[in-house]
């Protein structure tokens, strides 16, 4: 128990360590984007390190998987190097047991993950379109996929507008909204007009919509009587074809606790909802992902230095943490295209991994 407790308080120190060190590197890097991107917006330092902080939690979630396997690595070579491995193995502990600790502490971070980092990502990335929105156009952007339709709402010096469409369509730089219902909004938040159309295309800078019929918001006046149809109308959009698509169908946004929610809600309105599922269970598969990249570590560093090659382990263990990882993207690419069964997209890589390695492991010890 003592002994499982010190590899234990070992494996927390080196996370912490390497996890301070990335991600100081990341904010840095951020900070250096964030200015590059606002440079005409004329921010200040505040509001700069504001947007760069607010991108940190995201940026750990990511990163989380790289972390673990380079504490993984860390960790073993030092200990090979101590030889406090041979010592373990002296005492009749084999390595797979001395493996148990740093496994658990892995599970315990992914569990973690799921259950508060999550949230917290998924507030700030909102937090953060919210505000980088509101420096470029005076107003905060949003879209929002409900069971109720999608929702846009776009922000100019000039005011707001609120856009509902009962669906959407069209290929990757051609989006389409259908059965479209407009309210704008003037500067001090009264709406000014309203417009109902057949459908309503993004064509650069401007909404193009089809048999369009507008009604003007005027206080005293009947918005009837100063109706007008349209079989075409342009109406000026801060919103881009890369913003929305970059929106639909990304969960980044939703905690974990809403996404079953949110789910059902798409379903019911007849979305697609295979990227969500996937998003889903890969949250849930995390803490079995992040053990997978413990035992990939620790399959090519458990071994004593004098053995040489231990350069060539750590490179190996890396670009085998980088190839699961990618096959991990890639078998979540194929979910969502319902290409193959959404529970095996995101289980399959990190169950190959564990039993692969756990073989490595095994013969490594046994022979």
């Amino acid at each position: 128990m003592t002994l499982d407790l010190y590899y234990a308080r070992r494996f927390l120190q080196w996370f912490a360590i390497i996890c301070g060190v990335l991600m100081t590197l990341v904010i840095l890097i951020d900070l250096n984007e964030q200015i590059r991107r606002f440079d005409a917006f004329d921010l200040g330092a505040g509001q700069l390190v504001g947007l760069t902080l607010l991108n940190a939690p995201a940026a750990l979630n990511e990163f989380l998987p790289l972390i673990m396997i380079l504490t993984t690595i860390v960790l073993f070579v030092g200990l090979a190097r101590s030889s406090e491995l041979v010592v373990t193995r002296a005492i009749g502990r084999s390595g797979i047991r001395a493996l148990a600790a740093p496994v658990l502490r892995a599970g315990l971070i992914g569990l973690l993950a799921v259950s508060t980092l999550n949230p917290i990502v998924a507030a700030t990335t909102n937090r953060y379109k919210t505000l980088a929105e509101t420096y470029r156009t005076g107003g905060p952007s949003a879209l929002s996929l409900s069971g109720e339709g999608l929702w846009l709402r776009q922000g100019r010096p000039s005011g707001q507008a609120v856009i509902h469409a009962a669906s959407y369509g069209g290929g990757r730089d051609d989006i389409t909204l259908y059965d479209v219902t407009i309210l704008t909004y003037a500067p001090d938040g009264g709406p000014i007009r309203r417009i109902i159309a057949e459908s309503a295309k993004l064509d650069g800078e401007e909404w193009l919509l089809h048999r369009a019929k507008a009604w003007h918001l005027t206080a005293g006046l009947n918005p009837e009587k100063s109706a007008a149809f349209h079989d075409s109308l342009r109406l000026p959009t801060t919103l881009t074809q890369d913003r929305i698509r970059d929106r639909l169908g990304s969960a980044d946004g939703i905690s974990i606790y809403d996404l079953p929610t949110t789910i059902r809600d798409l379903a019911e309105a007849g979305f697609s909802t295979k990227r969500y599922q996937v998003w889903y269970q890969a949250e849930l598969a995390r803490p079995l992902f992040l053990i997978a990249m413990v035992l990939v570590g620790a399959a090519f560093t458990m071994r004593h230095a004098r053995f040489g090659g231990t350069g060539l382990a750590v490179l190996t263990a890396v670009l085998l943490g980088f190839g699961l990882y990618f096959m991990r993207n890639f078998a979540q690419i194929l979910g969502e295209n319902g290409q193959i069964p959404v529970p095996f997209a995101d289980l399959a890589p990190p169950a190959a991994s564990i039993l692969l390695t756990m073989g490595l492991l095994l013969h490594a010890e046994d022979g």
